[in-house]
C-alpha cells in the first residue's frame, strides 16, 4: 500500500524496498531465530513522486543514509517486533521526506544601524576608561 506523505504526495510500493535481519541485542534465543530488525530502502532519486529541489534537500537531510545510486537507507533494529520496527521505519522515513518538501526562508541580509554601531563603540570606551582606572593608585 502507498505510504502518504502528504496531501500531494505519497510513495508507491516499488519505490520502497524492505529487507528483514535479525537484530542484535536483548531477546532471548527469539533474537536466533526471528528476522525482526528492518532496512527500509527508498529509490529517492527515481521517484517520481517528488520534485527535484524536494529531492536536493532530501539528499542533504539524509546525509550517510544517502546512497551513491540515490536510495535512502533506513535500518531499523529497536524493537523485538518485526511489524512495529517496519512501522517505526515507515514513519521515520515520512518525517524524512515531510521535512524535505518544507522550502527554507531566503535569507535577507541586513545592515547594522548607525546607532547600534554608536552603542557598541561607546561600551568599549566605558570598558576602557574601566581598566584604565585599574591602575596602582600613587600615594599622596
Amino acid at each position: 500500500m502507498p505510504l502518504p506523505i502528504t496531501d500531494q504526495i505519497s510513495l508507491q510500493d516499488w519505490e520502497l524496498t524492505e529487507s528483514f535481519t535479525r537484530a542484535s541485542g536483548p531477546g532471548g534465543q527469539n533474537v536466533n531465530k526471528v528476522a525482526t530488525a528492518v532496512e527500509l530502502r527508498f529509490e529517492a532519486a527515481r521517484s517520481p513522486s517528488l520534485s527535484e529541489a524536494v529531492k536536493r534537500r532530501l539528499k542533504r537531510l539524509a546525509g550517510r543514509r544517502w546512497t551513491k545510486d540515490g536510495a535512502v537507507v533506513l535500518q531499523v533494529s529497536e524493537e523485538r517486533s518485526q511489524a512495529r520496527n517496519r512501522e517505526i521505519a515507515r514513519g521515520r522515513l515520512a518525517e524524512l521526506v515531510r521535512r524535505a518538501t518544507v522550502a527554507p526562508k531566503r535569507r535577507r541580509a541586513t545592515a547594522v544601524s548607525a546607532s547600534q554601531k554608536r552603542k557598541r563603540v561607546e561600551a568599549k570606551k566605558g570598558r576602557g576608561v574601566v581598566k584604565a582606572l585599574r591602575g596602582s593608585v600613587e600615594p599622596e
